[in-house]
């Protein structure tokens, strides 16, 4: 059975943000680039454990894709078989808050 993909209020307040920035300089390359980071979790309904274990939290259920130079974290819950995009993050930001 797939995992259910949910995405949290910050993330997709992430994603939003991500292509408004881009699109002051390029509309189309924004458009393209949620596309592509959406499309990159959309394999974690069948991969749940793509993603490497985040450094700063050595929690095996708490992992991250990375696509430069953003980091899409999310939480696996295998009991209820969901994947939750917890944030998007660019890797220039610093320190990932959850």
């Amino acid at each position: 059975m797939a995992y259910k993909l949910i995405w949290s209020p910050a993330a997709r307040d992430d994603l939003h943000d991500i292509v408004v920035f881009i699109a002051r300089d390029n509309p189309e390359r924004a458009m393209s680039f949620g596309y592509q980071l959406i499309s990159e979790t959309d394999r974690l309904q069948t991969f749940p454990r793509l993603g490497r274990v985040v450094p700063e939290y050595e929690n095996e259920n708490l992992r991250e894709i990375i696509l430069r130079p953003y980091r899409i974290v999310y939480r696996v819950n295998h009991e209820r078989k969901v994947c939750e995009i917890a944030r998007v993050w660019h890797s220039a930001r610093g320190t990932l808050l959850l």
